[in-house]
């Protein structure tokens, strides 16, 4: 079944708990914040799917609709309605019908596009976990884990690793030290090895994501959409094979879609992200390295780069082997992108990076004169 005929059905939406929109997240809370959309006859749906101009929205009783996002599509890209939102749309009657508004997000997955504009651009909306789905049947980059990570962080959900294509490893032993190996770069993630051509990790990772929304998340190849289709129980979305060329995947996925799960909650399926900037992620990034950040705590400068200064708490632990060399690189690769992201689109910020430069070039200088003085 395509992507695109598994949602035209309004029997494939279940109801639960009272009213019909509760196995899609629906809540006392949510119900609260749109008390004054229903005073105006407005209807709460949750959006499945956005194409352009418009979106499909599971609505109460009448399953699914298509409605116009008209007044729901401003200039900055973080404010479009998007997959996953809480939606305020017109009853019956009218032709076509609107989204008039959507609810305050509890949550949101960011990137940063690849344009030259520096914008953000929201992936899905009101999400609890952010799956990152990361192959096993090429070869392990650990940093773009890490990149995931701080964004899925800095979403407001919690992140869950899963390891695809488990099966073509060819022994558990080194499966488990792969597993090993993420878990050092995800503290406090859970990491879930998982084939889904053999089912094996799939029943873990289902209870992981049966209460609340989930997006799946990775590049292309990394078998999102076998994944999704193995946690629903049915094919629902299209899957290729990856190319044997150059081992990547092609985009199966072109649409963020929003799927109900059997066991409960439901799960967006995206495109797969050939590039993933960081965007205002200081804090996701860290979270991912929480040990370096402690570390840090007891460095003898509060202001401390980690470079070579004296009292180095960060630089005692690498020379001593408690922290990797590859950790810290990545750290500091990680807070340099994300700190020309945010000086692009905050003045107050990159007065801050310029006052910061000409402090270290002032540094830099009064120690070469220094050194020359002594030379002489």
């Amino acid at each position: 079944m395509s992507s695109s005929s598994s949602f035209s059905s309004a029997s494939s939406f279940p109801a639960a708990g009272g009213h019909a929109l509760a196995a899609y997240g629906w809540d006392e809370d949510w119900e609260a914040a749109f008390a004054p959309y229903a005073e105006r006859g407005l209807l709460p749906g949750r959006v499945i799917r956005v194409d352009r101009g418009s979106c499909d929205l599971v609505v109460t009783e009448e399953g699914v609709v298509r409605a116009d996002t008209t007044y729901v599509t401003p200039h900055d890209p973080l404010r479009v309605i998007c997959t996953g939102d809480w939606a305020a749309v017109d009853a019956p009657g009218g032709d076509p019908r609107y989204v008039r508004d959507y609810l305050p997000r509890r949550t949101s997955f960011v990137r940063s596009t690849s344009s030259k504009r520096s914008e953000g651009q929201i992936l899905a909306a009101n999400v609890d976990h952010a799956v990152i789905a990361v192959s096993l049947a090429a070869e392990l980059d650990l940093g773009r884990v890490e990149r995931f990570l701080a964004l899925g962080w800095e979403s407001g959900a919690q992140p869950v690793v899963v390891l695809t294509k488990a099966d073509l490893v060819p022994d558990a032993a080194s499966l488990a030290h792969l597993v090993q190996d993420v878990e050092t770069a995800a503290p406090g993630v859970p990491v879930i090895a998982v084939s889904a051509a053999h089912g094996d990790g799939v029943d873990v990772l289902a209870a992981v994501v049966s209460g609340g929304t989930s997006v799946l998340l990775g590049q292309s190849g990394a078998g999102k959409s076998t994944l999704a289709n193995a946690l629903v129980g049915a094919d629902v979305m299209d899957v290729q094979a990856v190319r044997d060329v150059d081992g990547k995947g092609r985009h199966t996925t072109t649409t963020r879609n929003l799927i109900p799960l059997p066991g409960g909650g439901v799960l967006i399926d995206t495109p797969g992200l050939r590039g993933v900037g960081l965007w205002d992620a200081g804090s996701g990034v860290g979270q991912v390295f929480s040990e370096i950040e402690e570390l840090a705590e007891d460095c003898r400068f509060q202001d401390c780069a980690h470079v070579a200064e004296p009292g180095c708490a960060v630089l005692a632990a690498l020379e001593d082997g408690a922290l990797h060399q590859r950790r810290l690189d990545s750290y500091r690769k990680l807070l340099r992108e994300n700190q020309r992201i945010v000086a692009k689109t905050d003045a107050r910020v990159r007065a801050e990076m310029r006052r910061e430069w000409r402090r270290r070039g002032a540094e830099g200088k009064a120690a070469m004169e220094a050194k020359r003085g002594r030379l002489r």
